[in-house]
C-alpha cells in the first residue's frame, strides 16, 4: 500500500495554547467542515483526548460514506491526531501540530494517507484527491485564521455568554450555533419538537400552544431570533403570504412576551429582519437611516421589527439584523442558482442592472457576533458587504469562479411566469443599494468585501 502525504501550514494569531483551545471547543469540527460539503456527524463523543470517537457520514456525488475516526496522542496546547478506523481511504492518518512563533503561532495539518485500488485508485483519483485536500485546508485555516482574530478583538470587552437561538437548523443557524460556541459560550436552542436535551427548549412560534414558558430556562444572556419562512421558497399565494407574515410577526411578539416576563431579561437581543425593509432603493445607496419601502416585503419586516415591542421597557438593548443576500452553497440564493451556473447555463438576472447587497455566511455570523458583544450597536444594523453589485456583475464573477460562461439571462419576464409577479419583483428584481453603516461606524473587519473573493472562499474554488 503505497502512501501519499499532503502538508498545510498556516499562521494564526495568539497563543499556540488559543489556538489549540479553539480547537477542542464544542462546534469546531462543524465550524472547520466547508459548506459545499454534505457532511452528517453522527456521534462525537471525548473531545480530542486519546481514545475519543468521531462518526460521521459524507456525501460523496450521488454516494454517502462512513467515516469512524480515533484520535491519538493528545498533548494539551502542542498536538492532536485523527487516525481512521474506517473511510473511503486504505489509510488515513492527520496529525495536528501547533507551535508558538513570535508573531501569533504556527499550525501544521499533515496527513498520511492512501487510497483504495492501489496504482489504479492513485491514477484514477490522485489529482482529485490533492485538489479536495487543498481547497479544504485553505478553507479551514482561513476559517480559523479569522476566528480567532475574532476572538482576540473581543479580549477584555466579552464574556462567555448564555445564548438563546430560533432557527438554529437553518442556513444560518447552523453556521452560527458552532461560530458562538468555538468563541466560549453556550447555545441553547429553541425547537419546535421535543427538547433532546438541556440545551433544548420546545416551543410553537405560531402561538397555538400557548403563551412561551422561559421560567424554568436558567439564566438567558442574550438571544438570536432567526425563525421565519423561507421568502423565496414558494409562489406568493394568499396563503403563503399569511405563513411569511406570521412565522416572523407572531413568533417573534411570542418570544418577546416571554422574555419580558423573565425577571432577568437578557442584556441583547439581535432578531432578524431583512434589506427589504427599504424596498427599492434605486440607484440611491442607503444605509440604516434609509426610509421605510413599499411593497410586501417591506410591511413584513417592519412589522416583524416592531414585534420586539413588548421587550422596549426593558433594561434589553435591541439590534434589528437586516440581512441582504448570503452566500453559501449550503443553501438560500447561491445553492438555487450553482446547478445552473455549474452547466454554463447562469446568467444575469433581469436587465443584469439591478444591484445586489450581498455578505457571506462567514461575515454573516462574525456580524452577529459583533452584534452580541458591542454596545454601541443597537437598532437596525445591515449585515451586508460594503460593496454591492449589481446582477449582472455577480453572475460574470460567478461564471469566472466556477470556469464556465455567464451569458444567459433570466428576463424578467419568464422569472415573473415562473414565480409570480410578487416574488420576483420583489425578492430577485428589486433595486437595493444598501450600505453596512453601523458594522463600519463600530469597527468590524469584513472577512470578504469582494465578491470574487467571497465567492471562492464558500465554493473551495482556491
Amino acid at each position: 500500500m503505497r502512501r501519499e502525504t499532503f502538508e498545510a501550514r498556516t499562521r494564526l494569531p495568539g497563543a499556540a495554547a488559543e489556538a489549540f483551545a479553539w480547537h477542542e471547543r464544542p462546534g469546531a469540527l462543524a465550524r472547520l467542515t466547508p459548506p459545499w460539503e454534505t457532511v452528517v456527524v453522527e456521534k462525537q463523543s471525548g473531545g480530542l483526548r486519546d481514545g475519543a470517537e468521531v462518526r460521521l457520514r459524507a456525501r460523496v456525488g450521488p454516494f454517502w460514506v462512513r467515516w469512524v475516526v480515533r484520535h491519538r496522542d493528545y498533548q494539551a496546547g502542542r498536538l492532536f491526531r485523527d487516525v481512521a478506523e474506517r473511510s473511503p481511504f486504505a489509510y488515513w492518518d492527520h496529525r495536528h501540530e501547533f507551535d508558538d512563533a513570535a508573531d501569533g503561532c504556527e499550525l501544521r495539518d499533515r496527513i498520511d494517507y492512501a487510497l483504495p485500488g492501489g496504482i489504479l485508485g492513485r491514477r484514477a483519483g490522485g489529482a482529485f484527491t490533492r485538489g479536495k485536500l487543498a481547497a479544504m485546508f485553505s478553507y479551514r485555516h482561513a476559517v480559523t485564521r479569522a476566528d480567532l482574530a475574532f476572538a482576540r478583538d473581543g479580549v477584555g470587552r466579552e464574556r462567555p455568554l448564555r445564548i438563546l437561538i430560533s432557527g438554529a437548523s437553518g442556513l444560518v443557524g447552523r453556521a452560527l450555533t458552532p461560530f458562538l460556541t468555538t468563541q466560549g459560550h453556550t447555545v441553547v436552542r429553541l425547537v419546535r419538537g421535543l427538547a433532546r436535551g438541556a440545551d433544548e427548549i420546545m416551543w410553537d412560534p405560531t402561538g397555538a400552544g400557548g403563551p412561551l414558558d422561559l421560567g424554568g430556562a436558567g439564566p438567558i444572556d442574550a438571544v438570536v431570533h432567526l425563525a421565519g419562512a423561507g421568502i423565496a421558497d414558494a409562489r406568493w399565494t394568499e396563503s403563503r403570504r399569511r405563513e411569511i407574515r406570521e412565522s416572523r410577526v407572531v413568533g417573534t411578539r411570542l418570544l418577546a412576551e416571554a422574555l419580558a416576563r423573565l425577571e432577568r431579561p437578557p442584556g441583547v437581543v439581535v432578531g432578524g429582519s431583512a434589506t427589504g425593509f427599504y424596498g427599492t432603493t434605486g440607484e440611491t445607496e442607503v444605509d440604516e437611516g434609509g426610509p421605510a419601502g413599499t411593497g410586501f416585503l417591506a410591511g413584513v419586516t417592519r412589522e416583524w421589527e416592531a414585534a420586539w415591542a413588548p421587550l422596549a421597557g426593558r433594561d434589553t438593548r435591541l439590534v434589528f439584523l437586516r440581512t441582504g443576500v448570503v452566500l453559501s452553497p449550503a443553501g438560500g440564493a447561491l445553492a438555487k442558482m450553482l446547478p445552473a451556473f455549474r452547466f454554463g447555463l447562469g446568467g444575469p438576472v433581469g436587465d443584469g442592472r439591478q444591484w445586489w447587497s450581498w455578505i457571506s455566511i462567514d461575515d454573516l455570523v462574525g456580524a452577529i457576533g459583533h452584534a452580541l458583544r458591542e454596545p454601541a450597536v443597537r437598532g437596525a444594523l445591515n449585515a451586508v458587504a460594503p460593496v454591492p453589485v449589481r446582477s449582472g456583475e455577480f453572475a460574470r464573477a460567478l461564471g469566472a469562479v466556477l470556469g464556465r460562461p455567464a451569458v444567459l439571462p433570466a428576463p424578467a419576464w419568464a422569472l415573473r411566469l415562473a414565480l409570480g409577479r410578487g416574488l420576483a419583483d420583489e425578492a430577485l428584481l428589486a433595486i437595493q443599494r444598501v450600505r453596512p453603516g453601523v458594522l463600519a461606524r463600530t469597527g468590524y473587519r469584513f472577512r470578504h468585501e469582494n465578491v470574487t473573493a467571497a465567492l471562492r472562499h464558500v465554493l473551495g474554488r482556491v
